[in-house]
């Protein structure tokens, strides 16, 4: 399973130095699990970062729960 499978999200050499980010968007993915660790709700998320729908961040959430999911299993 990999980020490629996920619609919500896209990488580009010349965006944010390759990194994942959500789609039409150059905010990192990887800020989405910084803000839930420091405890941040989605909606806040969504609100604080211009672009970034909750579509965006509930698939995010799915592709790394079933990612964790299949680690697991192998």
């Amino acid at each position: 399973m990999s980020w490629q499978d996920c619609p919500a999200v896209e990488r580009h050499p010349e965006v944010v130095s390759g990194a994942w980010v959500f789609a039409g968007t150059r905010v990192p993915v990887h800020s989405l699990f910084e803000n839930l660790e420091d405890g941040a709700t989605v909606k806040q998320f969504v609100k604080w970062f211009d672009g970034v729908e909750e579509w965006h961040v509930r698939a995010v959430l799915k592709h790394e729960a079933a990612q964790l999911k299949a680690e697991r299993v192998t």
